[in-house]
């Protein structure tokens, strides 16, 4: 299983976060305030421009812990490529063909192969502006307000498709004229696939080829199966197919982009998101496998809920949160699995999203712009807020 227990590794990895003086990893002074402290610490830096990396996030953990897969800009280019590396900074290898755009990397509980998504079989550019997915930020928010990198206009193809925050990469943002509201606009590649690569051989293996875009995929615990979002009805809905992409059903049907979508520890249930109001202020969803149990968790329709990733207790879930109200900082946030409690865990005033937990939970990893970076990069931090089991472990109640 994917968050199965990593026994005698857990007591070696500790030990070589806590030695490490490697590249790849970094702990610096003012990486995390004292708020933050109450749910992790030993924050450290896992990707660097000095690596060739102009920016990179949406970084997962191999099942045993040794290295993980995301993806990030080469150096001097404006798309996304996807990237498997060892944890202590070395290994560093491109998986992807180098070639169109790619998003939403995952390993196979085997951690021999990763599933990603891929244009480079057909580049056409992204569907048009006007099927496109906007956020609108509200309240007149000023420009120091702004999420850093908002107002730029980034090429078409510069960042990954279905995934919001210009911090992260994840779409064109668009400052709208005067000091008013900004758009941010999504990037839908119909071109994009699901592919799994074998890392032995370095074998590419196409899973999907249905017109539209094919992305946001990860397997089941047991590897059988695969989740995924895809437009191929015309509104972004989300799939369940064999691990070959064969047999795909349908889970979701409601009007709204659905997307992110996660298998839960044990393989019986989901989580994603979807703009259901049709305003972009994306609710977190859960749902069983068979997409007859689908309840929302969060509750403020008017705040940005995204990318939801499971706990290994499946309890409960981390995300990222921004309320475009007022001054527009996307921070990480912890929230039941039936919703009925919820804790705010970064409060950086920098960009901080994509979190994920290690199998065994005892890490949190994210994309964040913390520490004065100018482009969003990978970091890596102890989680002390919760047990392995899922209990609260000190946190404000």
């Amino acid at each position: 299983m994917r968050n199965a227990s990593v026994g005698w590794r857990r007591g070696l990895l500790t030990l070589w976060f806590a030695l490490s003086g490697g590249a790849g990893l970094r702990a610096q002074s003012g990486m995390q305030t004292e708020y933050e402290r109450r749910w992790f610490c030993n924050v450290r830096q896992v990707t660097f421009k000095e690596m060739g990396l102009d920016r990179a996030g949406e970084a997962y953990f191999s099942p045993d812990m040794q290295r993980i897969c995301f993806q990030a800009y080469p150096a001097g280019k404006e798309s996304y490529q996807i990237y498997v590396m060892n944890l202590s900074g070395t290994g560093l290898k491109m998986v992807s063909t180098g070639q169109g755009a790619t998003t939403c990397s995952f390993f196979h509980p085997d951690g021999q192969r990763l599933l990603f998504s891929s244009n480079h079989l057909d580049q056409r550019p992204p569907i048009d502006e006007s099927q496109m997915e906007r956020v609108r930020l509200r309240g007149g928010a000023s420009d120091a307000g702004r999420p850093p990198s908002a107002g730029a206009t980034q090429p078409a193809g510069a960042g990954p498709a279905g995934h919001p925050s210009s911090q992260a990469g994840g779409e064109r943002s668009r400052r709208a004229a005067g000091s008013g509201p900004a758009d941010y606009v999504w990037l839908y590649y119909p071109g994009m696939d699901i592919f799994e690569y074998t890392l032995s051989t370095g074998e590419l293996r196409r899973l999907t080829d249905a017109e539209g875009y094919d992305a946001e995929g990860d397997y089941s615990p047991d590897g059988k199966q695969i989740v995924f979002a895809s437009f191929r009805t015309g509104d972004q809905e989300i799939y369940i197919a064999d691990a070959d992409g064969g047999n795909p059903r349908q889970i979701t049907r409601a009007p709204g982009k659905d997307g992110g979508p996660f298998f839960s520890p044990d393989g019986k249930r989901l989580c994603y998101r979807s703009d259901r109001l049709g305003n972009g202020m994306l609710q977190i969803y859960v749902n069983n496998i068979d997409g007859t149990a689908e309840r929302r968790i969060t509750s403020d329709d008017n705040v940005m809920h995204w990318c939801p990733y499971w706990h290994p207790s499946g309890k409960w879930l981390i995300f990222t949160r921004a309320d475009f109200r007022g001054r527009p900082n996307f921070d990480l946030y912890l929230i039941r699995d039936d919703g009925s409690e919820m804790h705010r865990i970064t409060d950086d005033p920098a960009f901080d999203g994509l979190p994920v937990f290690s199998p065994d939970g005892r890490y949190l990893m994210w994309t964040s712009k913390r520490n004065g970076i100018d482009s969003p990069q990978i970091f890596i931090a102890d989680f002390t807020g919760l047990t392995p089991d899922g209990e609260l472990c000190g946190a404000p109640r």
